[in-house]
C-alpha cells in the first residue's frame, strides 16, 4: 500500500464530514489534503483511542518527532510521506502541524475550560490551524482567506463541542466554559449524568447562536477572488451547518445521543454546494 493509498483509507473510513468535500477537488489537491486530514486523524486517535494518558502522552512525543523528521527530509511514516511533497507546494508551515499536535496534548492535562477566551486557544490548536493549512491547499490569492479559514475552523470546533457534549462527558470532558454553565444554572454533574433540563437547553441555544454567529464572521471574510478555490471549504461549512440545525431542531439532546447525517445525505450537500459554487 502506497502512502497515498494510507491516506485514502484512513480518510474514508473515517466517515468524516471532511471526506465528502474532498471529493471535488483536482487529484493533486486532494491527494495533499487528505494526507493532511489523515495526519489529524493518526495524531487525534493518539490521544482518544488511547487509555493510558502516558502512553499517549509518548505517542504524540513520537509524532513531533516525525514532522521534524520530515520537515528534515526523512519521514518515515506513511502519512508523513505522503505529506511532505505537498509542504512547499502549497506553502504549508511545520509549525502549524506541531500546533495541532499541542492542541490534542491539551486533551491529556485539561478537562474544563473557565472562559470562550481559553476555549478558544483550544479551538484554534485543534481546528484553526487546520483550517488555514486545509485554506492553502485549496487556493490562496488574498490574505483575508486566511482570516476566513481560521474563522471557519473555530465556527466546526464550536459545532462538533454542541454536538458531542454527551459523548465528551462520558470521557469526563465539558468544554463549555465553566463561567456560561454558572451563566446559566447548568453545574458539571447535570452534564456528567446526563440531566436535560431547561437551563440546559437555554444553555446550548446560547453555543448554537455563537456559532452561527462565526459562520456568518467567516463568510463575510472571503474575498470574492479566492469563493472558487474555497468550495471546499463550503462544501464542509453547508454540512457542519446542517448538523448544527439538526441538532437545534432536536431540541439539543445532545446529552443522550449524537445526531449525524447520512453519507448520502452528506454526498448531496457537497454537490449541491460545488454546483452553486
Amino acid at each position: 500500500m502506497s502512502p497515498d493509498e494510507y491516506c485514502q483509507q484512513k480518510a474514508a473510513q473515517s466517515g468524516s464530514s471532511f471526506y465528502y468535500s474532498f471529493l471535488f477537488l483536482p487529484k493533486p489537491r486532494r491527494l495533499a489534503i487528505t494526507a493532511l486530514y489523515a495526519f489529524c486523524r493518526e495524531v487525534d486517535d493518539a490521544v482518544d483511542e488511547t487509555s493510558d494518558a502516558t502512553v499517549a502522552q509518548n505517542k504524540l512525543i513520537w509524532w513531533r518527532s516525525e514532522v521534524n523528521a520530515m520537515l528534515a527530509g526523512k519521514p518515515t511514516h506513511p502519512v508523513m510521506r505522503a505529506l511532505e511533497p505537498h509542504m512547499a507546494t502549497y506553502q504549508l508551515q511545520g509549525k502549524h502541524l506541531l500546533a495541532i499536535i499541542d492542541g490534542m496534548e491539551m486533551d491529556l492535562t485539561q478537562t474544563r475550560y473557565l472562559d470562550f477566551i481559553g476555549l478558544q486557544k483550544y479551538c484554534w490548536h485543534v481546528a484553526s490551524v487546520v483550517g488555514i493549512l486545509s485554506a492553502s491547499i485549496f487556493g490562496v490569492t488574498n490574505p483575508k482567506t486566511l482570516e476566513f479559514a481560521e474563522k471557519l475552523g473555530l465556527a466546526f470546533q464550536l459545532t462538533n463541542i454542541i454536538r458531542d457534549v454527551g459523548d465528551d462527558a462520558r470521557k469526563g470532558r465539558i468544554y463549555l466554559p465553566i463561567n456560561e454553565l454558572q451563566q446559566f444554572g447548568v453545574t458539571a454533574a447535570d452534564i456528567l449524568n446526563a440531566r436535560h433540563t431547561e437551563q440546559f437547553t437555554a444553555l446550548m441555544q446560547f453555543q448554537y447562536e455563537r456559532a452561527q454567529q462565526c459562520y456568518a464572521q467567516a463568510f463575510a471574510l472571503l474575498p470574492a477572488e479566492d469563493r472558487r478555490a474555497q468550495r471546499t471549504s463550503l462544501i464542509m461549512a453547508a454540512i457542519y451547518r446542517t448538523v448544527l440545525e439538526e441538532v437545534k431542531e432536536d431540541g439539543f439532546k445532545v446529552l443522550h445521543h449524537r445526531i449525524s447525517l447520512t453519507p448520502i445525505r452528506k454526498l448531496w450537500l457537497a454537490w449541491i454546494t460545488y454546483v452553486r459554487g
